[in-house]
């Protein structure tokens, strides 16, 4: 049971690799969850509209896809993310990349814990979750 990380079609991003898994394991066990098979995979705005529309039959263009292969208490997935809408969020939001990266990849795993964003009150929670994630990261570097 592991996280890896993989790239499609984009260079592969400056992270690392232990510490941002160490933290990913870390979120998933404070929610009293064991860690699964869970697969990061970086890829540009073009790779995940082409899933978007294969998968979901959406034919637009988002941050991130989460397939969700939770069984029980084991949390796995493929947590698909754009770097290119990464890249846009970071300068709307006037963030880093690397700090818009590290929330994408939380909401992800947040999203296979059970969260939802779809309305209002899931998004405010949503976003709580996501910076305290965010601030358990920051303890690490």
């Amino acid at each position: 049971m592991s996280i890896r990380f993989f790239n499609e079609d984009v260079n592969f991003p400056d992270i690392r690799k232990r510490i941002v898994s160490a933290w990913l394991k870390e979120i998933i066990s404070l929610h009293d969850k064991k860690v699964g098979d869970i697969s990061v995979i970086f890829c540009s705005d073009s790779y995940l509209l082409d899933v978007n529309k294969q998968y979901l039959e959406h034919d637009y263009f988002t941050d991130i896809i989460t397939f969700d292969y939770v069984e029980g208490n084991l949390i796995s997935g493929d947590i698909f993310i754009s770097v290119d809408r990464v890249l846009e969020n970071s300068t709307l939001f006037k963030v880093s990349f690397s700090e818009e990266l590290h929330r994408i990849m939380a909401h992800g795993v947040l999203h296979l814990l059970g969260y939802k964003d779809k309305c209002d009150e899931d998004k405010v929670m949503m976003t709580e979750k996501e910076n305290f994630s965010l601030q358990l990261l920051s303890d690490k570097f």
